[in-house]
């Protein structure tokens, strides 16, 4: 089991920044992918953010070159900087891992329980 925790979401105006940070956590497992969705109530989760283990990237078309994803290996850790916010950006932040864990075979994927961003306008 692994477990997903993100933090940094809250309430900022339109234009304004804000970082979000997920950290995994649990016994003997190995990262792959790691990535940023987001929920708007009543609607299905939308990819923001993919950070491959090959080190590329990829973003939902509606935040490219608004948003950073980036990852410390070491600490298990995604973080996506999130620059000129609009209001269409609020929703429920949630990360995403694909992992390997030691003494079982294929990929299992986890989500956190989610951060909420809130942009005014």
């Amino acid at each position: 089991q692994v477990q997903l925790v993100e933090s940094g979401g809250g309430m900022v105006q339109a234009g304004g920044s804000l970082r979000l940070s997920c950290a995994a956590s649990g016994k003997e497992f190995s990262i792959n992918d790691m990535g940023w969705y987001r929920q708007v109530l009543g609607n299905q989760r939308e990819l923001v953010a993919l950070s491959r283990s090959d080190s590329s990237t990829h973003y939902g078309g509606a935040v490219k070159e608004r948003f950073t994803i980036s990852r410390d290996n070491a600490k298990n850790t995604v973080f996506l900087q999130m620059n000129s916010l609009k209001p269409e950006d609020t929703g429920v932040y949630l990360c995403n891992a694909v992992v390997t864990e030691a003494g079982f075979s294929g990929l299992f994927t986890y989500w956190g329980k989610g951060t909420p961003v809130t942009v005014s306008s």
